[in-house]
């Protein structure tokens, strides 16, 4: 899923998604609070980032993304899909702007 933002449309991203044969979701525009993957991508990124050697080529980010997404803990997927049911009375709450969370 995203947003439709640029950086989500670069030919790197898609390579990247190509190669790993990641389905692209349609996902509304004005929305990204309703997509639980968004939490999910944050946690990722910050484990690839916090590495003591972080991936300097697409090999080896798509190493690193693959293997911290195998290790990242059920409790997170849970929070984040728990979590859904808030965000969308809060969105409905708030006729389809922001969330804070």
């Amino acid at each position: 899923m995203d947003v439709n933002a640029t950086c989500h449309r670069t030919f790197a991203v898609q390579d990247c998604l190509d190669s790993e044969g990641i389905q692209r979701l349609v996902w509304p525009a004005r929305s990204p609070d309703l997509n639980p993957m968004e939490n999910v991508w944050d946690a990722l990124g910050r484990q690839v980032a916090g590495q003591n050697y972080p991936p300097t080529n697409k090999n080896t980010l798509i190493r690193a993304l693959t293997e911290k997404w195998d290790k990242l803990p059920q409790q997170l997927l849970d929070n984040v899909v728990q979590s859904m049911l808030r965000r969308v009375e809060c969105c409905i709450t708030l006729h389809g702007g922001h969330i804070p969370y």
